[in-house]
């Protein structure tokens, strides 16, 4: 199956490198390139791509008003990747929080970024989980950890190793189960939690209380 990927980035030059680097994958195909926010969601709704690596400073509109506008589109929604040259914290924390599956500094490298197209289309992994783990400890916890009483004790541990920033390969390894099990416990954590991906569920881990320093 081919990826379809729309670029959205002001600077000219970032969309041709993207372009030529996600060029050469096989199973990845640039379909469209948006120099702002509000050619993004436009182009998004025409060519419905399944993955949007999007800028977050864009003349117009936002990367970040941008995903909270390709939200709107349902069940048909793009998985966006936020890439950005800007390691901010609030940037991230707010991504994260309007349903980005990643982000991506603009120098991480051509092997980084074809993963994050795959990680986002396939939500199996996250992009840098590092860096990942690094902006989710800054979240205090919200609400008390008895609300893990929704989830198994299996499933528990899958939410735990999801906030460290684990693979779903690792968690497999770490459980001792295969990689479908993996994959239909985080089916279930995503139902009874009401998330849509990894992000979110290692942000409702964090902010539960589930996981801490």
């Amino acid at each position: 199956m081919t990826i379809r990927v729309l670029l959205a980035d002001d600077q000219a030059m970032v969309r041709t490198g993207f372009s030529l680097i996600l060029g050469v994958e096989e199973d990845i195909e640039v379909v469209g390139e948006a120099k702002d926010g509000v050619q993004a969601v436009e182009m998004s709704r025409r060519l419905a791509p399944d993955v949007v690596l999007m800028d977050i400073r864009m003349p117009r509109m936002d990367g970040l008003q941008a995903l909270r506008e390709l939200n709107r589109l349902g069940r048909g929604s793009p998985k966006v990747v936020i890439v950005t040259t800007f390691d901010d914290d609030a940037y991230v924390y707010e991504a994260l929080n309007n349903g980005a599956c990643g982000f991506l500094l603009k120098d991480s490298g051509p092997r980084l970024l074809t993963e994050a197209v795959r990680a986002a289309h396939s939500g199996e992994a996250l992009v840098s989980p590092a860096i990942t783990v690094r902006l989710l400890r800054g979240i205090h916890p919200k609400t008390s950890p008895t609300v893990v009483s929704v989830l198994s004790s299996r499933e528990t541990d899958v939410v735990r190793l999801v906030a460290d920033g684990k693979t779903n390969a690792e968690i497999a390894a770490a459980l001792f189960v295969s990689l479908g099990t993996v994959k239909t416990h985080l089916g279930n954590i995503q139902s009874k939690l009401a998330v849509r991906n990894r992000v979110e569920i290692a942000l409702w881990a964090w902010r539960s209380g589930l996981v801490s320093d």
